[in-house]
């Protein structure tokens, strides 16, 4: 990769020189009147919800734009003045930004009365284009969540980012800041909030997980080997800094930006806390590629899957004693291995824990179809022929026959050299079904369980049916017994386990009275006996059983003065 050997601090000073082709965070006065007339306009995510209607701002999250275009056309054909803070005055708003639809001076001055258009073409947020009208230069959209996982508050912004390829014509250009996508907000749905002395935000793009790490983090660092999505960042930073508490004229003292490769801006330096959405597209590699080919929010310039089997190896390094990183990605699924052969390689020799939780496996037909369009690249016909058929050339290379996707968790021992026994330490499973969102709060309760287990001797809890799971029993008709017996998690990872009828029977059992060791022993006095009944298979084999029940969230142990307080 062609990339800076030497970390470089970005934006130490306010923008100057302001950088190519990107909103300028020097102008303090206009941005306050920016955020002064969203504000005021009612662009937020409820407002545009409740503008477009249900339906419409649904296809909206698709990035569908007609549905949304037809519910506001009325109110711009009126021909009527706009006035501030008017139904009609926001749907300007949402024309010009979201739909990228080009509006009249007048129409921008009457809706932001404060900024005004020659505000905002200041700032580069919009340009003139050759009618006169005001264009969209950027994605200007708000976000915003009701409160964070920890309880701390909630937040209403507005993040700019490059116009997506539905909002524009032809290839998005190579150095294209991304906006709020898919894979972003799945990672802030995954990531466990807990409050941390130093977060990393590595490969920050337009800033979304800072956003949310700034909620729970004294301070963040977010770097990008893109000095234009660093730019972005520090002018959502400033635009937003009432709302996530930073101070314009001190931002090194909360976030500090760096512009580097991977883990280079932060050598020597550890975290409590690292989330990544690193760019792990898989891309074929070209004889002679420059930096400039690739599209840099979503390949990291190495061939096949290495950039996540780099970041997996190196992330421990920058990691303090018990601190944890948490990342999306892709991993190479050669044919006759199973889809967790690769991603267990890259931990040999390791003592670090991980979770990995593959959440979909596609075929390199579709992987490539899905990657060039996101890029608009199928507009060109011969083009899009031309990288089909690199694409599948690639996979071939390497004997591949499938792609997963999935989410990563890693902590470092809070010893150094010293794994953990414990259940998390390496562990592989495949959900490919919907599961309840956010699910951080679900994976912290699952490791502090796994934790749980492993300082405790299980035999000795009292446990107690999780409030979400429930028992199904099948039988065929006629039968004494039912053939098959389930049980179902409503929440969390959702997960369903078959039971035994020994371990059902320990179940039904669990309402914290009795012991496990009590349980099992009244259980193995109920069902042995016989001459070739082995007692010692028996205990042990159901209290493993029980320990992935406890390590699933089936059961719970319960709180008391000798056992310590409960998991999940």
């Amino acid at each position: 990769m062609t990339d800076p050997a030497t970390p470089t601090i970005f934006g130490t000073t306010p923008n100057t020189p302001n950088t190519p082709n990107a909103p300028r965070s020097d102008l303090a006065e206009l941005l306050t009147a920016l955020a002064g007339d969203l504000r005021s306009v009612g662009y937020t995510v409820d407002g545009v919800a409740e503008l477009l209607g249900a339906s419409a701002h649904a296809a909206l999250a698709r990035d569908q734009l007609i549905p949304a275009l037809i519910v506001t056309e009325p109110t711009a054909r009126t021909g009527e003045p706009v006035t501030g803070g008017t139904k009609a005055a926001l749907a300007v708003v949402v024309r010009l930004w979201l739909l990228a639809v080009p509006q009249t001076a007048d129409d921008i001055d009457a809706a932001l009365p404060c900024v005004r258009s020659s505000g905002l073409l200041e700032l580069g947020l919009v340009v003139k284009n050759d009618a006169g009208a005001v264009a969209a230069k950027v994605d200007l959209r708000p976000y915003g969540w009701d409160s964070n996982e920890d309880g701390s508050g909630g937040a209403e912004l507005w993040v700019a980012s490059d116009l997506a390829a539905h909002q524009q014509p032809g290839v998005l250009r190579h150095d294209h800041v991304l906006g709020i996508g898919q894979a972003s907000t799945t990672l802030v749905q995954t990531t466990i909030r807990r409050h941390s002395k130093r977060a990393l935000d590595l490969g920050t793009g337009c800033g979304i997980q800072t956003f949310h790490l700034l909620h729970h983090s004294e301070h963040v660092t977010a770097t990008d080997i893109s000095e234009r999505a660093l730019a972005f960042t520090r002018f959502n930073l400033m635009l937003n800094a009432e709302a996530l508490h930073v101070d314009p004229a001190d931002l090194e003292r909360r976030v500090s930006l760096r512009l580097g490769s991977l883990l280079e801006p932060v050598a020597g330096e550890t975290f409590d806390l690292v989330v990544s959405n690193p760019p792990f597209v898989i891309t074929p590699r070209s004889a002679g590629e420059h930096a400039s080919d690739q599209f840099t929010y979503r390949d990291g310039g190495l061939p096949g899957d290495d950039i996540v089997a780099n970041l997996v190896r190196t992330l421990p390094d920058v990691l303090a004693p018990g601190g944890t990183a948490q990342m999306l990605g892709n991993w190479e699924i050669p044919a006759g291995t199973g889809w967790s052969d690769r991603p267990a390689s890259w931990l040999a020799g390791s003592v670090t824990e991980a979770w990995f939780i593959q959440r979909e496996q596609v075929s390199p037909e579709l992987y490539a179809e899905t990657w060039l369009q996101d890029a608009s690249e199928g507009r060109d016909r011969e083009l899009y022929r031309e990288a089909y058929a690199a694409y599948l050339d690639d996979f071939a290379s390497r004997n591949v026959e499938a792609i997963g996707f999935g989410m990563i968790w890693l902590r470092r021992p809070v010893r150094a050299g010293i794994a953990r026994p414990g259940a998390v330490a390496a562990r592989f499973e495949e959900i490919t079904y919907p599961i309840e969102q956010p699910i951080g709060p679900h994976l912290a309760a699952a490791i502090e369980r796994a934790d749980w287990l492993d300082s405790h001797e299980l035999a000795d809890a009292h446990l107690v049916v999780a409030e979400d799971v429930t028992e199904e029993r099948h039988q065929r008709p006629g039968a004494e017994h039912p053939g098959v017996i389930l049980l179902r998690q409503g929440a969390g990872l959702r997960r369903t386990n078959l039971l035994s009828t020994e371990l059902a029977g320990f179940v039904s059992a669990c309402d914290g009275e009795l012991s496990v060791r009590q349980l099992i022993g009244a259980l193995s006095a109920l069902l042995g006996g016989g001459d070739d009944f082995d007692d010692d298979a028996f205990r042990s084999g159901l209290l493993s059983d029980v320990a992935n029940l406890v390590r699933d969230g089936f059961l719970l142990p319960v709180a008391s003065d000798n056992q310590g307080d409960a998991a999940g």
